[in-house]
């Protein structure tokens, strides 16, 4: 077996490959004090070593420290109630206790309000004090991994329930339209945003559709979206006319926002399905696409202020679709935002109607389309679109 003296400079050796280690000592007492000092010394550790006499001093030089070793006895802060003070500032920094032999008992009982480890003076020689220190550093570090890794799992619980709010199944009945849905969330950038849509039948023949956009990325703005549709919902299931829908909307909008500057755009239509025409209302949104006759256009709907600004009402434009073979693409405006090659130039709606008439594009089955589309927005980007995407594509018969 390895004797003392040789185990201590093999440690001493493997020291010199270590990085220092800050170590702040909350210490009054200065003979505790120099034998601390000494104890580090003979370990040859490489170390950087400030002394604080009160916990105030300490709380003004914790910042540049990886490890605290901590006297529970200071003229400032007595025992466990010391403790808790300075690990409510100690932030990434391992917290150590100093105990004597007669109240030992206090470190365990430290260890459980928080810190990493006690020692007891007298009880340890240079190599070991290294050591303790070090793996409380290890410790804490881990310990901080885990809270993180635990804040994104939550992060992430929370953002997938938001989605799913902002994101329901169609209510509808009717087999003379078809509807597709895509979303794909921007948290590839760190990103989730307030993008919504819903689909509502009333009666046989009347097809209520939106698409929205929440200013903004985080969970606020998502809320808040999932907000604006549950009440759209709620608002065209209770039969508010067609014409004061968006105006009702723009009222919860502008109550259950956190901020004045927080506003939405949002693009809708009353399908009449007897009638085969639709009418349209935007609000600072892109306007929707008709694929018909093989051609891609957008709809030349006239287009009202976003809703939270001013209060205004929100024109109606009323679309006359050609024969009973359509479709009707509505979209965020993360869709059309990605750039095109190396500039600046934004693929915008006229390039998407030129990525919709491209041959490849009919080639797609309508269910794929959407997704189609955003994989070649995509490869223009030159990589991932930062932003959420939302669309909806209802169809009636092939559609193209």
């Amino acid at each position: 077996m390895m004797d003392r003296s040789l185990a201590s400079s093999t440690y001493a050796l493997n020291q010199q490959q270590l990085e220092h280690l800050r170590i702040l000592l909350v210490e009054d007492d200065e003979g505790d004090a120099f034998l601390v000092r000494e104890l580090l010394t003979e370990a040859s550790a490489p170390f950087e070593l400030t002394v604080a006499t009160t916990l105030r001093e300490a709380r003004a030089l914790i910042g540049g420290a990886e490890c605290v070793l901590l006297d529970l006895g200071l003229p400032d802060a007595e025992g466990i109630d010391g403790l808790r003070k300075l690990l409510a500032v100690a932030g990434s920094a391992a917290v150590c206790v100093l105990t004597g032999r007669s109240d030992e008992h206090l470190g365990v009982q430290a260890v459980a309000e928080g810190a990493q480890d006690y020692l007891v003076k007298g009880q340890v020689d240079g190599v070991w004090l290294v050591r303790a220190l070090r793996y409380a550093v290890e410790r804490k570090r881990a310990d901080e991994n885990a809270r993180r890794l635990r804040e994104i799992e939550l992060r992430q619980d929370e953002s997938a329930r938001l989605e799913r709010g902002l994101l329901p199944k169609p209510l509808m009945k009717t087999t003379e339209v078809a509807v597709e849905t895509f979303y794909r969330s921007g948290r590839a950038a760190g990103l989730l945003g307030g993008d919504f849509f819903d689909v509502v039948q009333i009666g046989e023949d009347r097809l209520h559709v939106i698409v929205g956009d929440v200013c903004g990325h985080g969970v606020d703005e998502a809320a808040l979206g999932v907000e604006l549709r549950v009440a759209w919902r709620a608002l065209v299931l209770a039969g508010v006319p067609e014409e004061q829908v968006l105006a009702s909307l723009e009222q919860v909008l502008m109550s259950e926002r956190r901020a004045r500057e927080v506003f939405a755009t949002v693009a809708s239509a009353v399908i009449d399905l007897p009638g085969n025409r639709a009418t349209v209302r935007l609000a600072g949104h892109p306007p929707p696409v008709v694929l018909s006759g093989g051609r891609a256009a957008p709809v030349h709907a006239r287009t009202g202020i976003v809703l939270g600004v001013r209060p205004t009402p929100t024109p109606a434009t009323e679309l006359e679709f050609t024969g009973d073979d359509w479709s009707l693409l509505m979209y965020t405006d993360g869709l059309i935002e990605g750039r095109i090659g190396a500039g600046e130039e934004r693929l915008d709606v006229d390039g998407l109607c030129k990525l919709l008439d491209d041959p490849d594009a009919r080639q797609v089955p309508l269910p794929g389309l959407p997704a189609w589309l955003v994989a070649r927005a995509d490869q223009d980007n030159g990589g991932p679109l930062t932003d959420d995407v939302a669309m909806l594509l209802i169809s009636r018969g092939a559609g193209r």
